[in-house]
């Protein structure tokens, strides 16, 4: 028999309960928990699996639409792409893990949003990544930079699945908390989406996949904590990946699915066991009993408490109809994975654990979801933002080429080209573009992908930040001439137990939701990661919108490349919006202001426009305007298209302002253009045009060789 620790205030204290948590467990249960029952209600209702500080807020966003099949409370959100296609796709946060090791952290981060995809009928046809950093001269953002490409490229690279975008900042707000956002998107058919709920009395649950180590114990619990100096400490609650093992649940999962014996199956990711096996159970209104001697374990002596809390990699948990019990053990043992059965569904609402012949626990098993502590957490509302007075002037020209040589706007080639995105030949648009596009296999169908927020925006007025956010994704797609459809999000922020984070948090849903309705980009999925704080000290609030557009054939795509000759059309009105912008923070490490407001009206209106002209043969070329404005714009057309660029004069406000809802379009007719425009009741002027080896803004200029070289410098000089 093992001896278990006893149950005190330490203790409770270690498994992040708070006092009137501990003590809504006693009156729930009427005694005092078991060790192991202690340490599932820790896994259960921790911040990172109960939402217990966000649900209320979370309820307020649009989920629904007519492209909507599933939304949030799946593994993955689905969206109807016709001919009876659907694309399954979520955003999740490994933040916690991968500052603590950054390899791991950020391959398990790969490997568990991959597994919420398949886990539902999909086969992945794309990842992407937002990544978060500390600025460049913090003692620990090289090895932590290094770290998380290589393991998201380890995993992803190894799995196959291509990697198409993402985005990744630097700023000191993240010097003790890196976020690692990672998305996967996979291709279903309609008539075959498998779910989670657990059906029938009596019916086998059972264990797939790789076997059951230490690694991970605790880790959920982790990340619904803050950072101190006992941070190392937290080293052993990190998982660890095995890609080619993913690979194989994979194609064994989809395999399996085809024989019909799943009637429900979830992926094993946070709390492992313990979340898996309750979700199962509450949404299908059953109880469920595990006899853990027959759970596969790679260690020895593994105890009740440490098999439920595990979070090892590459494991499902399934509910079975056991009349196709020896075709379904055939696929796993085909692709040499364990197949358990480690239990059974009962009509009580109880979750009972085994072991060894030991009753480990017997708990209410909808208390420990459904009825989870909930908390409208006390907040204030961030002040507003004092105007910006005294920009500064700039040389145009120069301080282009300095902006477009920061780590923040530089080229990501060397982030990106780690990452394999061509595997399986149906990429279209690779990383560096406004969005991802990948081929629906076999058809002339596609879809883009794109990931977008500014923080800066978001600290500032959250309300307009979460606005813009979605505003940015909307643009992305629009300007590679996808429809959108629809929205991941992932929220990142500090401790919701201080009211100005949680107004932060407030607001940037209060902006978030107002945009995916007006834009009609419901959210299907997402992930809320709270307490990224290292003593005390909390990140920008960065609430990252994954979206998902269509191209319903691939004459409908538009390129950022442009033409030798080309005119540049700028769509869209502009005040000259300064406040927040790239120029002041990186040229004068300023952050002042207010963010940039969002007219969602004109936002929809000129992606509509976008599209429509593109689709009449009226523009050659397209590109949004977000950080560093109408000169950053410019520079990243006049690169794709290898070719220079003559804009004409403004003052700094004009070339660097960040004001929203506008694009550059490049026409072989711009008369044409900005008639449809006007009709359209659309904002544009001709500003320029496409031609020679130099970028002109104005009375100033620059060549494109020395823009080339600063942008290709300003990644590789501090991480290679």
């Amino acid at each position: 028999m093992t001896i278990e620790p006893e149950i005190n205030e330490q203790l409770i204290k270690d498994h992040g309960l708070a006092p009137n948590e501990y003590q809504r467990i006693l009156d729930l249960m009427g005694r005092t928990p078991t060790f192991t029952e202690l340490g599932i209600f820790s896994a259960m209702w921790n911040e990172h699996c109960s939402y217990k500080s966000s649900k209320k807020w979370l309820r307020t966003l649009p989920t629904e639409g007519p492209q909507v099949i599933c939304g949030p409370g799946e593994n993955a959100g689905i969206v109807d792409i016709g001919d009876g296609d659907a694309i399954v796709f979520k955003m999740e946060s490994h933040n916690h893990p991968s500052y603590i090791e950054p390899y791991q952290g950020a391959a398990t981060g790969v490997g568990g949003i991959l597994r919420d995809v398949f886990t539902m009928g999909a086969r992945p046809i794309a990842a992407m990544n937002s990544l978060s950093f500390g600025e460049i001269t913090h003692p620990k953002t090289k090895s932590l930079v290094n770290g998380v490409v290589e393991g998201v490229g380890g995993y992803g690279n190894c799995f196959g699945v291509p990697t198409v975008g993402g985005e990744v900042r630097f700023h000191e707000a993240y010097n003790g908390n890196c976020l690692v956002n990672a998305f996967a998107a996979g291709l279903a058919k309609t008539d075959s989406i498998f779910y989670s709920a657990a059906s029938g009395v009596g019916m086998p649950v059972v264990y797939l996949g790789a076997k059951t180590g230490r690694d991970g114990v605790g880790g959920a619990t982790m990340a619904s904590a803050e950072f101190d100096d006992t941070i190392e400490d937290k080293r052993p609650t990190v998982q660890v990946g095995d890609p080619f093992t993913e690979k194989r649940l994979m194609e064994a999962t989809l395999e399996l699915m085809q024989t019909g014996a799943v009637i429900s199956i979830q992926d094993m990711g946070a709390a492992g066991l313990t979340c898996s096996a309750v979700e199962m159970g509450d949404k299908g209104n059953l109880g469920v009993k595990l006899t853990l001697e027959d759970v596969p374990i790679r260690e020895e002596n593994m105890t009740a408490y440490e098999m439920m809390l595990s979070e090892s990699q590459e494991r499902m948990l399934m509910v079975l109809n056991p009349d196709l019990e020896a075709e379904a053990k055939a696929v796993f043992d085909k692709w040499d994975l364990d197949f358990a059965i480690v239990g059974e569904t009962i009509a009580e609402d109880r979750f009972i654990i085994m072991h060894n012949g030991e009753l480990k626990a017997d708990l209410p098993l909808k208390a420990l979801s459904g009825t989870a502590p909930e908390y409208d957490r006390p907040w204030v509302e961030t002040p507003t933002a004092a105007p910006l007075t005294d920009a500064p002037e700039v040389n145009a020209a120069d301080a282009l080429v300095k902006l477009i040589g920061t780590p923040n706007y530089s080229s990501r080639r060397w982030v990106y080209e780690q990452y394999d995105h061509m595997v399986m030949a149906d990429t279209v648009v690779r990383p560096g573009s406004d969005a991802g596009v990948v081929r629906i296999h076999g058809t002339d169908k596609a879809v883009a992908f794109t990931s977008d927020v500014t923080p800066r925006y978001c600290k500032a007025n959250p309300t307009e930040g979460g606005k813009q956010a979605v505003a940015e994704a909307y643009r992305n797609l629009c300007a590679t001439g996808a429809k959108p459809l629809a929205t991941t999000d992932n929220l990142n922020f500090g401790n919701p137990e201080k009211p100005e984070i949680m107004g932060q948090f407030v607001g940037c849903i209060k902006g978030i939701g107002e945009a995916v309705s007006a834009l009609d980009m419901p959210i299907v999925s997402g992930n809320v990661s709270l307490y990224n704080e290292t003593d005390g000290e909390g990140i920008l609030p960065t609430p990252t919108i994954g979206a998902v557009g269509l191209l319903e054939n691939l004459d409908q795509m538009i390129r950022v490349r442009p033409n030798d000759g080309d005119t540049l059309v700028l769509i869209g009105k502009t005040d000259g919006h300064l406040g927040q912008s790239a120029l002041l923070k990186e040229l004068f490490n300023r952050e002042d202001g207010d963010a940039p407001h969002v007219d969602l009206a004109a936002e929809k209106a000129a992606g509509e426009f976008v599209r429509n002209a593109h689709r009449a043969g009226q523009i050659t070329a397209a590109h949004d305007l977000s950080d560093g404005g109408l000169a950053l714009a410019v520079a990243d057309m006049a690169l794709a298209g290898n070719v220079g660029a003559t804009i004409k004069a403004g003052d700094t406000g004009w070339f660097f302002g960040e004001d929203q809802a506008r694009y550059l379009l490049a026409t072989k007719d711009a008369d044409a253009l900005i008639t449809a425009a006007k009709s359209a009741e659309i904002d544009a002027i001709e500003i320029g045009s496409f031609g020679g080896t130099d970028i002109t803004l104005g009375d100033t200029s620059t060549t494109l060789a020395d823009i080339k070289a600063a942008s290709d410098a300003g990644i590789p000089s501090f991480a290679a």
